[in-house]
């Protein structure tokens, strides 16, 4: 309920009134509009009050202005705890929970911390950029010791050279550690210690991964850059072994028996992890339901249980990792291919949402438990997708009717505010030794929006049963949400200023609204010129879907409940959804929630890492990809601009690299961040996110996972006048800076400096 001032009262009272607001929400940033809802006022009318008042209390010393027009609650300590991010360029950034935005930690001031360490921060507040900076005093816990690189060895000493930009430092190895590691050989190193007063720190060799360049070498390399295990540990693999295939009639007596009505998956080609099967089954009732479809899920939970090895491990992963080539699972793979894995002809443990529901999609009825279940198929994608499309094949009257369900439903979907955005998923066929020969995009066809649509079904209808309170004085239960906020309203504003340049309007007035909007723009520019720089801000525009304890809806999707509870093979927060759900079914008492949202913080993280591992596996396939291609001219799409250089992804086969501003040398060309491109000050030539362009293959550099071209005129000229334009000058500045994405070494940090020798001292 909002808080009702009169505007008219003494500017004493309306200012105390404002930092109490600020005091009840210490992490949050308000302006003068976001200020008026929880004070009772109208913004439009009180806009000068509340400005004067915000501008009062930055002089107080009692808030912040962190941005024009922005303001928090200022911090009442000088030293504070969180996780730290080091950008490429050295740069970090502390996340604390106490602050909304994070605290920017300079290059000179991160001291021996390294990427996603907890480390404690003394802070001060810098007029410039109007921003909380600080720096890190103290390490309390390392993110992660074993490191992935190159070993470079001399006669009395050697370094790994680590393959992460964000690790700033060589790791000293002594001799007697190397564990057979030679020179120029990639291995993984474990960090032991960082003595005070060392440029260095000092470990161990603990295992050679091969080559440089060869295929699992630089796999393996990957996965241990982003701080995921190769294997399991041997005590993991023991307890996951004794686990029986066979399902105990005792239990199957304990559940809802789905065994007899026709049940299917649909999953990829090559998948052996199956999650979730469908039933179908038409119905004859007086509800107005024609079917029961049931959503079944793989009960993990009933296998991995809390306090056990195998509970502790899918914890810390949190999330199976899909490489190009290999799948990185989050169970161990008698779990996850096998016991867990919803295969044909099994009789399968089972957590269902099943629903009935008439024609239109509408659901009559619903109910939610712990089940058995036998699929009588597997079908691949393909498989349904060619059902769908001939009406022929298995079982294809059920499927004709689940995709006729699900598109009623995302149609509803649609209609409620949901935003679409089409995916494209880069693919890469790979010969018996894992090298990529060609390169394709996977479509989302209907049968993997059949999936999607009973999916999103299943997730929605549970988070409902557990979020939404039931009657009047019933209390929030505590719960895992998949949550996605709506944009903020900045985002929104510069989006739509530049949607305007190509004579786009962006309605914003409420959130249903602008999804309708968006959708509408994403439907008006297929297959025009503007169609990629205006979808690729659009998605940027949008925020980040998270897990949370705390319910803001999903945006995206436009549901006020939602959550991830069909995934529990792949993903750790779908067990704990199983393990709360389960809760609620037999007992009416608020769970145990006090590490919840801490568990929703690592699994994010881990979500974001495994993104991140993910996406350095297909750059890797990429640059392997077009290895021997240099000097070809490829048609492009301008995917990213800055000011050290353009980014171009090619058309044909996806790949992204990089046009470096010094390798355009017709004119001197200046970054316009506000526009998204690069205008050269004498011939007025612009360069735009989105714009088409000729590219030349320049370089493909393994080592570096980097992609280089020359951007060439139609001609198939590249439009250079020489080797000292002030293009080049433009970039050496980045490079001073540290921020060039030449993927060098820092100077003082390599082994290829000539003090590299004395580089481990005390």
């Amino acid at each position: 309920m909002a808080k009702k001032i009169n505007p008219n009262s003494p500017s004493a009272l309306i200012i105390q009134e404002i930092l109490t607001v600020f005091r009840e929400h210490p992490n949050k940033t308000f302006n003068y509009k976001q200020l008026a809802k929880p004070l009772g006022l109208k913004a439009s009318e009180n806009r000068e009050t509340l400005t004067f008042s915000l501008l009062d209390l930055v002089d107080q010393g009692e808030i912040l202005e962190h941005e024009p027009g922005s303001y928090k609650l200022k911090p009442q300590t000088a030293f504070v705890e969180g996780v730290i991010d080091i950008t490429s360029s050295g740069v970090g950034y502390v996340i604390n929970d106490n602050f909304e935005d994070d605290i920017y930690i300079a290059a000179d001031n991160v001291k021996n911390a390294l990427h996603r360490d907890r480390v404690v921060v003394n802070l001060y507040a810098k007029k410039r950029d109007r921003r909380m900076e600080g720096s890190v005093v103290k390490i309390v816990e390392r993110a992660r010791t074993e490191f992935a690189g190159v070993i470079q060895v001399s006669d009395k000493y050697a370094f790994l050279v680590p393959d992460s930009d964000k690790m700033k430092v060589d790791i000293f190895i002594p001799l007697q550690k190397l564990a057979g590691a030679r020179n120029g050989q990639k291995a993984i190193a474990r960090m032991t210690e960082w003595p005070d007063g060392a440029k260095n720190p000092v470990g161990e060799i603990i295992k050679v991964l091969g080559n440089p360049g060869e295929n699992d070498a630089e796999m393996h390399a990957i996965i241990i850059e982003y701080g995921f295990p190769i294997e399991f540990p041997a005590h993991v693999e023991k307890e996951a072994a004794k686990i029986s295939f066979d399902v105990d009639p005792a239990e199957i007596k304990k559940r809802r028996d789905f065994r007899d009505i026709t049940t299917f998956t649909i999953d990829p080609e090559d998948a052996k992890d199956f999650d979730d099967a469908l039933s179908i089954r038409p119905l004859e009732n007086n509800t107005g339901a024609t079917w029961e479809i049931g959503i079944h899920i793989a009960d993990v939970s009933h296998y991995v249980k809390p306090g056990t090895e195998l509970e502790k491990e899918a914890y810390s992963r949190a999330t199976s990792v899909y490489l190009v080539d290999r799948v990185i699972p989050m169970l161990p793979e008698v779990l996850s291919n096998g016991v867990c894995s919803l295969r044909p002809n099994e009789d399968k443990l089972c957590f269902s949402a099943v629903f009935e529901l008439d024609d239109e999609g509408t659901v009559h009825n619903e109910w939610i438990g712990r089940t058995v279940i036998h699929s009588n198929r597997r079908f691949s994608y393909e498989d349904a997708q060619k059902i769908i499309e001939t009406g022929q094949g298995d079982f294809s009257k059920e499927v004709l009717t689940l995709d006729g369900i699900a598109k009623k439903l995302r149609d509803q979907r649609f209609k409620n505010g949901a935003i679409a955005f089409d995916k494209v998923e880069v693919k890469f066929r790979l010969d018996e030794k894992g090298d990529p020969i060609g390169v394709y995009t996977k479509e989302n066809k209907d049968s993997n929006k059949l999936i999607e649509e009973f999916m999103l079904l299943a997730n929605r209808k549970v988070a409902e049963f557990v979020g939404k309170v039931k009657k009047r004085g019933d209390t929030q239960k505590p719960f895992v949400y998949r949550i996605h906020d709506s944009p903020q309203p900045e985002k929104i504003l510069t989006f739509s200023d530049f949607a305007k340049n190509f004579g786009y309007r962006i309605q914003a007035d409420t959130d249903r609204q602008l999804a309708h909007s968006i959708n509408k723009l994403m439907s008006q520019i297929k297959g025009k010129r503007e169609e990629n720089v205006l979808e690729q801000l659009a998605i940027r525009t949008m925020s980040k879907a998270i897990y949370s304890t705390e319910n803001v809806g999903h945006y995206g999707l436009a549901f006020d409940y939602y959550t991830h509870f069909t995934s529990p093979i792949r993903r750790y927060p779908d067990v704990m959804v199983h393990r709360l759900l389960e809760h609620y079914l037999v007992n009416n008492k608020p769970a145990a929630a006090s590490d919840l949202e801490d568990k929703c913080k690592h699994s994010t993280q881990m979500e974001i890492t495994a993104s991140e591992a993910e996406r350095a596996s297909i750059k890797y396939k990429q640059v392997q990809f077009l290895q021997g291609k240099e000097g070809v001219t490829f048609d492009g799409i301008i995917s990213g601009v800055k000011e050290w250089g353009i980014y171009v992804e090619i058309i044909e086969n996806k790949c992204e690299g990089m046009i470096r501003l010094r390798d355009i040398d017709n004119d001197f060309y200046e970054f316009d961040e506000s526009n998204y491109c690069i205008v050269g000050s004498r011939t007025g030539n612009r360069y735009q996110l989105g714009d088409a362009v000729k590219v030349q293959l320049k370089r493909a550099d393994l080592a570096r996972k980097q992609i280089d071209f020359y951007l060439v005129d139609e001609n198939g000229e590249t439009p250079r006048k020489s080797s000292g334009g002030r293009g080049r000058r433009n970039e050496n500045k980045r490079d001073k800076a540290g921020k060039s994405n030449s993927g060098a070494k820092k100077k003082g940090k390599t082994r290829g400096d000539k003090k590299s020798k004395n580089k481990y001292h005390r």
